[in-house]
This record gives C-alpha cells, structure tokens and sequence, in this order.
C-alpha cells in the first residue's frame, strides 16, 4: 500500500469512528431490508409445527402458507436475517405434537411458530417452557394455557369467539325462544361453549340445557354426528350455537341440513373457514352467521396488500389461520431486529414484550399481559359472491383481549 493509500484509509477510518468499526465487525451487509432495517448475513432457523396429516391438515397448509408469504414479501428474511424455515407434523395428539417438537429443537431453532391442536399445545406448554425458546402460535390457544413465559400467540382465546357473537344473539332471540348448543367434547370445543354461555348468561332460560356433546374426531365419518343431532332436533330449537372446525365442519353442518334443520346457525367463524365453504351446498351453508377475529373483506392497508398477495399466489382468499401465521412471521420479524445481529432465543422472547403494535390485516393489535392480542371481533355471514359462497362482513361486533 502507498503513502498516499495508507493516509486516505486513515481519514476514511476517522470519518467512520467507532460506529463504522463495529459496523465493519458486524454481519451487516451494508444494505437495507424490505422493514427499513439493516440486512444480516446471519442466517437463522425457525421450526414451525403444523398438521401435515390427518383432518386439521387443510388448517395446517394455511398456516405455512401464511407464514411462507410473509417470507416471500420480505426477500426470505425476519429482522434481516435470512431464514430457513424447518417444518414438522404436529400430527392429531399432544404425543405426535410432542416427537414433532422435540425433532425441532434439536436442530437449535432460535423460535418456533404454528401448532392447530389445543390438545397438542397444552402437551408442549412444560417442554416449550424448559427448553426457554420462543413460540408464537398461530392457533391454538386453550383458555387453560396461562403463566407462561416462552408462549405467545397471534390468534386468539378459544373462549373469545363465544363471547363475542352471545351478545348478539342474545338480542337476536326473543324470550320465550330455545338456543341449543352442540359441540365436539375436548379442549376448544368446552372453551368455546364456556364463553358463549358465560357472556349469553349461563341461568337465562332461553338456553337449553345441558349441552349436547359429541365425540371428538378431526375426520368423522357420515352419521357420526346423527344421534345427538336427532336429540337436537327433538328439543325444537329457534337456533343452536355450535363449534366445528375443517372435515368435522363439514360432516356436521351437511348431517345436520340433512336432518331438516332449517333455523339459524350461531358459530364461531371456523365452522365456515378455509376450505369449509368449498364442500358445502349454497342450501347448506347460506345463513350461518360466525364471529372471528378477521375477514378477507376488511378494507385496509395491511389486509389489501395480505389479500392480494395470497389470492395471487394461491387463487383463493386469505383465512384466519393463514392471517394469523402471516402475524406470527411479523412478530419475528420485529422481535428478531430488537434482538441485534446475533439474536439468541432468550434475547427473541424478552424483545417479543416490546413488538408494540402490529399494522395486521384484521386490524392494529397488541399483546396484552397473557401474551395473547387485544383486538376486535367481526360478524360475518355465508352469502352468495357471485357464484361463490363467501363470508361477508356484516359489522363489528367487540374488542377482546
């Protein structure tokens, strides 16, 4: 190197100062992320655990779309860095949810995100929480899941969509009037009837009393559903409030239409979600009102860029679940860049406290104290969209969290 080299380095290295140092030590690239912030040549693992058998896997293949496409909008990095995505199935049972869990920590991911089954969650909550790495779930969300430290969700409380559509039903059906309730025996099926009664009023007469329960299955098969719907039908119901998720949806609603059930159909919004709509006859679907968190009609930013996005890359509107896990990715992606350039699970999860508000398709919305979203709740409606069967928006309905 000349004189003349080594005196412009020297003044180049002053005019840098000690910020320009540490940069130079950094992994920073020098260039700038799609969020505004620096890229990291850092790569960093994320284990996401969904269901890639069985009946929940339609809900599985929308959370890893949803988490997929917050990738591809921001050039496959979360805080800058980039991301290898490793996924497991969480299978049906907190057993296969477990061996799928304990397949990705031994690979030294830095967070992990999905899980569907509140059955599973509760069965990984100890081994989440030993293990001190973050989870962000995307769905699953017992209302029994509480003093945790590592776990955080982007959905919901399952108490939550019951409490939010009681209210309107309550001023929805006169006095005088019977609303059954039916639901699958398990975790989310009891928390969701819990809120609904909870808010509707648990001693008011125009609930009929008990619950019906069936059993539990994530693929039933026809006349799983027809002895305790025909109890049903002999109360005589004006209405029924009821929870069902993807193949179990679809069985029950069909044996129920087919046992000549004509009134009104009260659920929360995942009786009607994802590929739900698509199996269901105009005659079996049209009229069933549901609450949820989000609707692929709500008219923002956020949800106008999600929305597009999705429909492009799949031919289909976005779900709530793809929404939350598209959420789940945001999270990361902030908490990651409060972390700094060699983030570690333990620095991830105390940034995940100070994410502040999250600009969300369904809405802005923030992590209360049990780590779960503060947000609003909608009433949607299945109506014809053309020739296609949609959930339209109706209006709001409350905010929760």
């Amino acid at each position: 190197m000349s004189h003349l080299d080594r005196r412009q380095a020297l003044k180049l290295l002053a005019a840098l100062g000690g910020t320009g140092l540490a940069a130079a030590c950094s992994t920073d690239t020098g260039t700038v992320a799609a969020d505004g912030g620096p890229v990291s040549d850092q790569p960093v693992r994320i284990g996401l655990l969904a269901p890639q058998t069985g009946g929940y896997k339609p809900i599985g293949d929308e959370i890893v779309k949803g988490f997929q496409l917050f990738l591809d909008l921001n050039e496959g990095r979360l805080g800058g860095h980039p991301v290898e995505l490793v996924q497991a199935d969480e299978g049906e049972t907190a057993q296969t949810g477990k061996a799928a869990l304990d397949g990705l920590l031994k690979q030294n991911v830095l967070a992990l995100t999905g899980v569907v089954n509140s059955s599973v969650m509760l069965g990984i909550r100890d081994a989440v929480e030993q293990a001190k790495v973050p989870l962000v779930g995307s769905n699953a969300s017992p209302s029994t899941l509480q003093s945790v430290v590592y776990i955080w969700r982007t959905s919901y409380v399952n108490d939550e969509p019951g409490r939010a559509i009681a209210p309107y039903v309550a001023g929805k059906v006169p006095r005088g009037q019977k609303v059954a309730i039916i639901a699958p025996e398990g975790q989310s099926g009891r928390d969701a009837v819990a809120g609904f009664q909870q808010a509707f009023g648990a001693a008011d007469p125009r609930i009929a009393a008990p619950v019906l329960w069936t059993e539990f299955s994530t693929n039933p098969g026809k006349g799983a559903f027809s002895a305790k719907i025909e109890q049903l039908q002999d109360r005589n119901p004006d209405a029924i409030f009821c929870f069902y998720a993807g193949a179990a949806a679809v069985e029950f609603v069909k044996q129920l239409r087919g046992s000549g059930y004509r009134k009104t159909i009260y659920a929360p919004g995942f009786l009607t979600e994802g590929t739900v709509l698509n199996e269901l006859k105009p005659e079996e679907a049209e009229g069933i009102f549901t609450a949820l968190n989000y609707s692929a009609d709500l008219n923002n930013a956020a949800n106008r860029r999600f929305a597009s996005a999705f429909r492009k890359a799949h031919g289909a509107s976005p779900t709530t679940y793809a929404m939350a896990s598209y959420d789940a990715a945001q999270v990361l992606n902030k908490a990651i860049r409060i972390a700094g350039t060699r983030p570690t699970p333990q620095q991830v999860n105390l940034a995940l406290g100070n994410v502040g508000q999250i600009d969300s398709p369904r809405g802005p919305w923030q992590f209360n104290q049990p780590r779960t979203p503060q947000q609003k709740w909608y009433l949607r409606k299945v109506q014809r969209d053309g020739q296609l069967l949609s959930n339209v928006l109706i209006n709001e309905l409350a905010t929760l969290g």
